[in-house]
Formats: C-alpha cells, sequence, structure tokens
C-alpha cells in the first residue's frame, strides 16, 4: 500500500491501477496509466494494461479481481462518479486520498451511492 500512497502523493491527477489476486485477497498490485480525458477529477485504466491482465489471467496467471485509484483533492469514499462507473460485479476497490485508503466491494444496492459495501482492509507484510 505504500508504493500507491507515495504514487498517490507525487501525483495532482489521479492515479490508477489493478488489483491482482484470488478470493477478495490481493496479490499484486499492477499500476496502469489514466488515460481519462480530466485525469485530475476522473480516471480510466489503459485498456492495454486491462487486456494485457485478463489474457495473463486466461494463461493461468492471478486474476484481476479489482482495481485502485485516488481522489487527489478529496476524502477515500467512493464518489457518486465511481458509483455511476462501478458494475454491481463484486470486484474490489481501492481507494487513496492522502494518506488514508479505504477498501470497497462494487455490489447492487450498495451502502454508500447504492453501489459500494465497505470492506475490511488488512495488509499483510
Amino acid at each position: 500500500m505504500s508504493g500507491i500512497i507515495s504514487s498517490a502523493a507525487r501525483s495532482a491527477d489521479e492515479i490508477c491501477g489493478l488489483l491482482l489476486g484470488e478470493e477478495g485477497h490481493v496479490t499484486q498490485v499492477r499500476a496502469c496509466r489514466n488515460v481519462h480525458s480530466t485525469p485530475a477529477t476522473h480516471f480510466e485504466l489503459d485498456p492495454a494494461a486491462l487486456f494485457a491482465a485478463l489474457r495473463s489471467a486466461r494463461a493461468g496467471g492471478p486474476a484481476v479481481i479489482g482495481h485502485y485509484h485516488s481522489h487527489p483533492s478529496g476524502r477515500a469514499d467512493p464518489s457518486p462518479t465511481d458509483a455511476a462507473a462501478a458494475a454491481p460485479d463484486g470486484s474490489i476497490w481501492i481507494i487513496v486520498a492522502g494518506k488514508d485508503v479505504t477498501a470497497w466491494k462494487a455490489v447492487r444496492d450498495g451502502a454508500v451511492h447504492g453501489r459500494f459495501d465497505p470492506l475490511p482492509l488488512a495488509i499483510a507484510r
């Protein structure tokens, strides 16, 4: 997590990346370019990086179980924009704002904006 926090601290734009692993356990974090046209306030994962990770998963690599992004001038909570973009597919969303890090599960009828339920965040060392 410290790598994500330090990357977010160095950027005025939203940073983003993929969470790889299995069954709600993140085993790898892969930074991606934010290709959104307004990266200061929105994020869009580089499609090439996402497709490469999905191809790798089909070949036996770790599954794509979610992603992370930052809110440079906001809070580490999902925004209404995040909720509008999230599919209710059970994916993990990690959001970083300053030194705050939160984890969320994208679900139908979630507690936050009707799309997210909070997840406990445990960092193995």
